[in-house]
Order: C-alpha cells, then structure tokens, then sequence
C-alpha cells in the first residue's frame, strides 16, 4: 500500500496544527461559528443532531492493521467506544469533542492518515473495488490510479472552492464493484482495438432528490491523460457550475443542461490547453506508483489448497453457509478474498467497537498480511486469506461477533444514520433496518432468497444509496408522520439502474410486512438461477405491487407459514438521545 512520504507527512502535520489554533481561536470566541465552519469542514467535521462528527478519510478504502488499531484507540479515548464505516469507504467518529479534535488529526498522522478533503465542495475520497488486486476479472489493479487522483486532487487550490462535492470512482475489473455510474466521474479500466489499456471515462452521475446515471464521455482515455483530462472536465465544472442554488449544483445538472455532446466539446476545449503540460503521466511515472501496490509474498500452494473441500463444507453447516456468501475465489491459486459483515442483529450496519477493531486488525496480520479493505457498501475485506485456514479464520471471526454469513444477501443492507443522527433527515433508518434484520434472522431463509441488496435511506439526499438498491427504501415526513416509498429494480453494477417508487408510501410498522410480501413474490416467481434484479426486469412490477398492496388474500409464497416478526420497532445505536432540532449545513452525505 502506498507509504508516505516526507512531504505528505510534513502536510498533514502542518495542517493538524493550524487546525488546532483555528479551535483554540473558536472556543475563545475569536472566531464565530460561520466564520469557523469553513474551516472545519475542509478537516473533515460536522455538525450533526446531537454533537460534531469526524470523518476520517480511507483512501480507495485500503487500510493497514496499524491503522485499524490507531482508529481503535481513538474511538476508546476521544469517542463512545465506536466508529462508524460508510459508503464511501471511510469511518466516522460521532461524538468527539471539539477541543480533542485537533490532537485526534495528529494520532492520525502518526499513522500516515487524515481528515482532509473529507468534506465541503472539493474533490471527496476517491474510491475503488473492495477486491481491487485479487479479483479474477480484474484487467489491471486500479489504485494506483487513485492513488495518482488522490495526489493531484489534494489541496488543488483551483478546485478547493467548487460549485458542490465532487467524486470519483475507478474499476478495473469486469464486473463493477465500485458504482461509478453514480459518480461525478466514473473511470473503468478498458482495452482498445489495439490491444492497449486505458480509461472509460464517465461523467455526471448522481444520486440525491435528482438521480442521474453518468455517461460515457470518453471511450478510451490513454493513461498518459488521465489527469489532464480529468482537470479539463473539474475546470469545466467549476467555470459553469451552479452555485445560486445547491441543488442543482452538481455537474450532473450541468451535463444534463448543456448536453453530453455539448460538454464533451466544451472539455475537449479546455483539454487541449493542458494535455501537454506536467500533467502528463509518463511510463515510469505510472510504475513508480504501481511500485506501492506490489503484490505480497504469496506460498505456492497445491491445487487441492485453493477452495474448502465439499466434505467440510457438508460437515459444518454454520461454515458452510458462510464461506459460500462471504468468501470468494482469488486471482492466485490457494488463496480467498474473505468479506467481514457489519451486519450483525446487534448493531447498525457499518458500526464497530474498539474492541473488534482490535481483533480485526490482529486477524488481519496473522491471516491477510496486515492489511484490509473498507467496502462502499459498509463491510471489511482480508484480500489474502490462505484457503486452507478458512475454516480457523471463521471461529475467530465468529468469537467476536463479525461471522454473519450474509455478504450481498438481505441482511447486507445499507442504512443510513437518519433522524436518529442527522439533521437533514426526514425519518429514522436505523429502526428499519434493525426490524428488517430481525424479521431476517434465518440464516436458511436468507440464504435460500439469494444475493438481493436493500438499501435504505432517511432523506432524499440518498445517504444510504436507495436509488441503487434491488429493494429501496426511502423516509419522508407525511404532516408530521414517518412514511417510507418502496423502490424496486435499483442496481449499482455494470448495467446501473434506478428503483422504481411501488406504490404509496407506508408507515413505519408496515414496512417490514411488505419487504417480506416483495421477497416472497420474488421466490415464488424466479426461475432456476435467476436473481431478484433478473426477476423484477422479466416480470415488471405489477406482482410485487398486487402482493404488497393488493389487500386481505395476497398470496404470501413460500415463506407464508414463517412467522412475521416486522411490526417491532428497535431502538438504534446505543446511548442514542431523543430526537431533536439541530443546526444545519450543507448534507453530510458521502
């Protein structure tokens, strides 16, 4: 993984200690609030319901052991005895105190990290596939081109102000593991006809109150151009975007305003300013970054070392149903790429104590290399996990409570902190999720529907990516009362798609009901392989519709004699307060 250097220690130091005068100068109340908030935004802290949040970036997701227990130790001494992982491949921390934060900036420099650019109207944390460097379909390892993005977008002083957030994502791999049809940019490894590789280049995607999926303005980028032309699109951008009013500030607005033809002009212009200029990438500039992501030491293992036999598999059923959702085959013979659910009855999805980022970061050293990765949708990965050591990988992982066999099924879900949390939020999300959870806890029956995501949002700012659920479900405020839309046939992968709204918005005690009604509609109707995504494209909405609201009667599937355990509401994160009004800002949404 990429090390720093002198400069980037010297910066992120630097910038911790201006950081804590501009806190010593507002709690002296030499600085209001609105003169501050500038300010700790660019460090990566808001205001949120109750207190400040610190969002601590990860770049393209991948951590070293050493910083999993650095951020341990932070959540013990300076928070609640958690940190929080989210869908942009960072952690949150939810209740520190003002006066800590600045020292909290300096224990994470000690361990080569930040808060910068986590934040406010720049270039976020670019983010990446969970299995980038291991995954079989992958045509070439993507960091370090984040790694490039990451360095060039970093204090970028023309892009420090712009119209609105702005992110990226890349992929090298066939199937799409990081969303970039919903990014502001989104980059895909390709080949040409000659056989060379180079970028796919995707512009003006996006979630929130106007979901748009990018597209292609590029087909084959050179990687000599990759900065360039991605400084063309941001000057683009921060020349003609919207800034009177924010929510059509994103550069989705102003590509569907002006026209893909008449933006891919417009960049091309600016392009060819710079295309020759420093930006360009040379050969061996790219290799000395590939020299950060060199592949670790792996053992030449036998044939018989690279998957678990069928035999433990039959013995060992809790095993079993594990290592057939969380475990996945890796690009060398004898090793596993293993997800790590954050999923778990216990807790909302994304938390974690001090104590399991402990373990985990020792698991870590002693199974994958000392390393591991955060996913976009709120999970851990080991990237290297020798296949002949899964099944003592999974005891271990099961004493401290991080074995839920649930990697893309059901349970996996997305959520978003909500009401509980935030002070743009419309309904509570975390109550939802832990119903659903509930309602889900047969390992059998989650198993049985297959992969499925749900992801659920408390607003329209689309926190929780329901727009690209296979089921979504979105809060709203009705006169005062929390209702929820069921969306359907959302997908995030190569052929993106939206959810559709099913019917009318329902109340909290509803929800469950009809999550339950929609699966069982999907089992009784899939044909032999199918998964839901498949299912809702051949068969429209009209059945999910007739079984969630079609009355007395509605035929139930094959789960009808399960009992229904969706109308309990849960209460959330331990130590949550009462819900209140808060200050607000800009949505903290990542």
């Amino acid at each position: 993984m990429y090390r720093y250097d002198d400069m980037d220690l010297r910066a992120v130091t630097e910038r911790a200690a201006q950081f804590g005068e501009q806190v010593r100068r507002r709690l002296a109340g030499e600085l209001t609030e609105a003169e501050f908030k500038p300010l700790r935004l660019q460090n990566g802290l808001y205001m949120q319901l109750h207190a400040y949040m610190l969002r601590v970036a990860i770049p393209y997701g991948l951590l070293s052991a050493a910083q999993l227990r650095k951020l341990a130790h932070i959540s013990r001494k300076y928070d609640r005895g958690y940190g929080h992982f989210t869908t942009r491949q960072n952690i949150q921390f939810n209740w520190p105190d003002l006066e800590d934060v600045p020292r909290i900036l300096e224990e994470l420099a000690e361990v080569e990290m930040h808060a910068i650019q986590s934040s406010g109207n720049c270039i976020r944390n670019t983010t990446s596939d969970p299995f980038a460097g291991v995954a079989k379909d992958e045509l070439e390892d993507p960091r370090p081109y984040c790694e490039l993005i990451r360095q060039w977008s970093t204090f970028h002083p023309e892009f420090a102000f712009l119209p609105r957030k702005f992110k990226i994502a890349v992929t090298g791999a066939k199937h799409d593991r990081a969303a970039i049809a919903v990014h502001d940019i989104g980059l895909a490894l390709v080949t040409n006809d000659a056989g060379e590789v180079g970028f796919e280049v995707r512009v003006g995607g996006g979630q929130g109150r106007t979901p748009i999926l990018a597209e292609v303005l590029c087909e084959f980028l050179p990687k000599a151009d990759l900065l360039s032309y991605c400084e063309a699109i941001l000057r683009v951008y921060n020349r003609l975007g919207r800034r009177d009013n924010k929510y059509k500030a994103r550069i989705k607005i102003l590509v569907q305003e002006t026209g893909r033809a008449e933006f891919a002009r417009l960049v091309d212009e600016e392009w060819a300013l710079i295309r020759d200029s420093g930006l360009r990438l040379t050969p061996a500039d790219i290799d000395r970054f590939k020299a950060h992501f060199e592949a670790p030491s792996y053992l030449e293992l036998a044939s018989s070392d690279t998957a678990v036999s069928a035999a433990l598999l039959g013995k060992d059923r809790s095993f079993s149903r594990w290592a057939m959702a969380n475990v996945t085959e890796h690009r060398v013979p004898g090793y596993s790429i293993v997800a790590l659910s954050l999923k778990a009855p216990d807790r909302p999805p994304g938390d974690v104590t001090h104590q399991q980022m402990d373990s985990v970061a020792d698991l870590a050293d002693e199974f994958s290399f000392g390393r591991l990765v955060v996913t976009h949708r709120q999970n851990l990965v080991f990237s290297d996990v020798e296949s002949r050591r899964l099944p003592e990988l999974f005891g271990r992982l099961e004493g401290i409570g991080l074995g839920t066999p649930n990697f893309g099924k059901v349970t996996d879900l997305i959520a978003c902190p909500g009401l509980d949390y935030c002070n743009l939020a419309s309904a509570r999300s975390l109550n939802i999720a832990e119903a659903i959870t509930a309602r889900f806890a047969d390992a059998e029956e989650v198993y049985d529907i297959g992969d499925v995501s749900l992801n659920i949002s408390g607003c329209i700012n689309a926190c929780g990516h329901h727009h690209v659920g296979n089921i979504g479900i979105l809060g709203i405020d009705k006169e005062g009362v929390e209702h929820y839309q069921i969306m359907l046939g959302g997908n995030h992968t190569e052929d993106a798609s939206f959810g559709e709204i099913l019917g009318r918005a329902l109340e909290a005690h509803e929800v469950v009901a009809a999550i339950d009604e929609v699966l069982g509609t999907f089992v009784a109707l899939r044909t032999e392989g199918e998964s839901f995504i498949d299912t809702y494209r051949r068969v429209g909405a009209k059945p999910f519709k007739e079984a969630v609201y079609g009355g007395a009667g509605k035929q139930r599937g094959p789960r009808e004699d399960r009992e229904d355990r969706g109308h309990q509401e849960g209460p959330g994160r331990p130590g949550l307060v009462p819900v209140a009004a808060g200050r607000r800002e800009p949505c903290a949404a990542e």
